[in-house]
């Protein structure tokens, strides 16, 4: 099981959990159409990592804020990456076709650690940083469905068990990248920081 670092201890989720067309302008940017209800798609344990690698020149990055859900609630934050096969994925959307091989596979949910958070929902925000240069930014207020009401309807037809990260959505501003470059995500409550997850791309490993 793949895990990831919490208050010093290894924590192994079950699945990550991810909200898809959170945000108005990401949705936009890629040509969708506003979804009626919310977008939920998992990525399974096996897409856990901490370790950003490249996947080809089609591998789209979105960089969101987590949760790390411990008794049904938000017991952490953290910064993600959710990887995309973006080609897999438009071919897929096209013929309605399930998202998994475009979204779910091996390495494809990048994590920061998880901070604990008991603190003011609303004042979370983030901002990604590509080589240097400020590439997306999200808060609460851009959210279509907030965190509260994101638990709600996961919960209304599956389980998350302790340990399961949340990814609540992209704001605009995805990209391709490729090996070499630089990524820096950031969490903040209002002013301030709470956690910072910094990675170099590496190259795909066997």
């Amino acid at each position: 099981m793949n895990t990831i670092q919490y208050q010093k201890e290894k924590i192994a989720p079950s699945k990550v959990v991810c909200i898809g067309r959170n945000y108005v302008e990401h949705i936009e940017e890629l040509g969708n159409e506003i979804p009626e209800n919310m977008v939920v798609f998992n990525k399974p344990n096996s897409a856990v990592t901490d370790t950003l690698r490249y996947f080809g020149e089609a591998t789209r990055f979105e960089g969101e804020i987590c949760f790390l859900m411990q008794s049904d609630r938000i017991a952490g934050v953290g910064f993600g990456l959710d990887l995309t096969h973006a080609d897999i994925q438009n071919r897929l959307k096209a013929k309605g076709l399930p998202w998994e091989r475009a979204k779910a596979f091996d390495g494809s949910a990048v994590l920061s650690d998880f901070v604990p958070f008991e603190g003011d929902i609303s004042k979370l925000r983030m901002r990604f940083y590509y080589n240097g240069k400020l590439q997306q930014f999200a808060d609460y207020d851009l959210m279509m469905y907030k965190p509260e009401t994101m638990i709600a309807q996961i919960k209304g037809f599956m389980t998350l068990e302790d340990g399961d990260v949340i990814m609540s959505g992209t704001p605009k501003g995805v990209g391709n990248y490729r090996v070499g470059d630089q990524f820096v995500g950031e969490v903040y409550e209002g002013e301030n920081l709470l956690i910072r997850g910094e990675w170099v791309v590496q190259e795909k490993t066997i």
